[in-house]
């Protein structure tokens, strides 16, 4: 599994337009990547996403993008993972690779001391309290996945409330920083959920 770190406060669209070239040029013996990023404000609304998730108008941009699921949120102070793999290589099902990912999460949860969980009707980490703090979206492209999951670290939460989050009207978020005072540095938590994710994905 080969990690790059592309950086903080990046633009969606180019690294959007990365993974789409990476996915369409990779071949059967192109090694699997994680690519691990924070962007600058940005609301993306997935492939089947309805414009009503959209609930006022700001100044942050709203991209289309190519994932599955509707709206969510990415900015600064949350950790970004694009998992960019060959799920049939590893045979394995789409449900099944979705689960280690969240599983990935929760692991890193769990050494913050926040327990969380998945939901089995939704993607996504939510803690004890029914709010979600890491969403989830992927795409496949000729058994390849790209996209991939983002935790919620110490951000301004406010944009969510332009939306319904992921397509839940009313859905709450939060942040590792509304457990912990003060928040682990970013880089921290990136380290250690590419750690997690390296692990189960492997």
């Amino acid at each position: 599994m080969n990690i790059k770190y592309l950086g903080r406060n990046l633009p969606y669209m180019p690294v959007f337009e990365q993974m789409q070239a990476f996915t369409l040029q990779r071949t059967i013996n192109t090694e699997d990547e994680l690519w691990v990023v924070e962007h600058s404000p940005v609301f993306t609304q997935g492939k089947a996403g309805r414009p009503e998730h959209l609930l006022q108008a700001s100044t942050i941009p709203v991209i289309e993008t190519d994932r599955g699921g509707q709206i969510t949120y990415h900015g600064t102070g949350q950790v970004v993972v694009y998992v960019l793999i060959d799920f049939k290589r590893r045979n394995i099902s789409v449900r099944e690779l979705v689960s280690r990912i969240e599983n990935a999460v929760i692991a890193t949860l769990a050494d913050y001391k926040i327990p969380s969980t998945a939901d089995p009707k939704r993607p996504g980490v939510y803690t004890e309290n029914g709010k979600k703090i890491a969403s989830l979206g992927l795409r496949i492209k000729n058994g390849a996945t790209y996209h991939g999951v983002a935790l919620n670290v110490d951000m301004d939460l406010s944009p969510f409330l332009q939306i319904n989050p992921c397509g839940y009207a009313g859905l709450q978020m939060t942040q590792i920083a509304d457990f912990i005072h003060p928040a682990p540095e970013w880089t921290k938590v990136a380290e250690k959920l590419t750690e997690k994710l390296t692990i189960l994905l492997n």
